[in-house]
């Protein structure tokens, strides 16, 4: 999400991940931590939308400096390749694509069609064939205040949107109506945004705190999480994941903007941060109530990442206050680069790749436990299904 303003690992986040065939949402820690879906349940596609931190290049042919499609971004990714991805490897909708097409299929995955990387919608070089096995729409730097895209000329989430019903038309010229609605009504969908409304649109501008108090801003995001995501129920959405905002005060580049001297972390962005998450919880427990059997699921992605970054060891990592690239302080986006001094050998010893965003294996050890936590919750109780 972002890169130029700093996004974070949370980065504001939305997104919907699309991917194929009976898919059992999983993570990471060990490739064969396998999370299996109720009996009866499939899953067709994954489809994300959201920020930076699940954008695997939409950015890169468009006109913003919110991108990293250059060294040394991808630095651990398919032997050093800069793809847009903001990270030094996959990014999580890569590693739920990946464990849920090589580790939970009874067939082998070479002949269900699978990927093990999920591509942007808009990389120049996707064909139908990509489509149908998963892409994700999601735009770093984008938010749920509309102001947000704006300010870093990227994809806002009403543009998200006109490209998933870009998307839909082509899978109906390809499998029929009938088919299409189908595979929307049984997809899984995640969203991740509203870190770099906080981080980047509140408090490193001026424009909305002229007119805005915390709890007023954070009632501006709920709206467009709100409407974001009966929009997609609209489209025929009806398993639908939206993350919380993370701790953004306590990744890298906040802590320098607005941790004081001692660069602890920016207590202001927090407590944004968790009012928001508050709200955003019971309105989506209000739209499942609305629109069953449909499922709003909120993802607490607050408290692990806040969890692992005071206690990094005991995930066996050395550093969680500085970002592997540069110095570590602020570096995101074209300011991590392949002039950054200083930049570490071992990304694996850091939470944090740039000043916003995590490395590969920080997404890897945060995936795998709060996938397992939510997973039930996309599809019991919201119909027949009994887990």
């Amino acid at each position: 999400m972002q890169c130029l303003s700093q996004k974070l690992a949370s980065s504001s986040s939305i997104v919907v991940v699309f991917l194929p065939f009976l898919v059992s949402l999983f993570l990471l820690e060990s490739v064969d931590a396998v999370i299996k879906l109720p009996k009866g349940v499939k899953v067709p596609a994954i489809l994300v939308f959201g920020d930076s931190i699940v954008d695997p290049g939409n950015n890169n042919d468009v006109k913003t400096l919110v991108r990293c499609n250059f060294a040394p971004y991808g630095r651990d990714f398919n032997g050093g390749t800069p793809t847009g991805r903001f990270s030094n490897g996959r990014i999580p909708s890569d590693l739920i694509a990946h464990l849920c097409c090589y580790r939970t299929f009874v067939l082998p995955a070479r002949e269900l069609g699978v990927k093990d990387l999920l591509p942007a919608y808009l990389d120049p070089s996707l064909k139908l064939s990509d489509l149908l096995t998963g892409v994700s729409f999601a735009s770093g730097g984008s938010g749920y205040d509309p102001l947000t895209p704006q300010i870093v000329s990227v994809i806002s989430l009403p543009d998200q949107l006109k490209y998933f019903k870009e998307y839909i038309n082509k899978i109906k010229a390809t499998a029929g109506e009938k088919k299409t609605a189908e595979i929307l009504s049984e997809s899984l969908y995640i969203v991740v945004a509203g870190s770099d409304d906080i981080a980047n649109t509140y408090f490193s501008t001026p424009f909305r705190r002229l007119k805005y108090d915390i709890p007023a801003y954070t009632d501006l995001m709920l709206q467009g999480a709100s409407s974001f995501v009966q929009e997609l129920y609209k489209l025929g959405a009806k398993r639908v994941g939206v993350f919380s905002t993370p701790p953004i005060g306590c990744v890298p580049s906040q802590r320098t903007l607005g941790g004081g001297k001692q660069r602890q972390c920016a207590e202001d962005y927090n407590i944004a941060s968790k009012l928001f998450n508050t709200k955003l919880s019971s309105e989506l427990s209000r739209l499942t109530n609305k629109y069953k059997p449909a499922r709003f699921v909120y993802i607490d992605i607050y408290n692990p990442l806040f969890n692992l970054i005071q206690n990094p060891q005991s995930s066996g990592f050395e550093v969680a206050s500085n970002g592997c690239c540069g110095t570590g302080l602020v570096e995101t986006v074209v300011l991590c680069n392949e002039l950054s001094p200083f930049t570490c050998k071992e990304a694996s010893k850091y939470i944090f790749w740039d000043g916003y965003h995590p490395t590969e294996r920080a997404y890897e050890v945060l995936f795998t436990p709060v996938i397992k936590k939510y997973v039930n919750s996309f599809f019991c109780g919201g119909g027949s299904t009994v887990c």
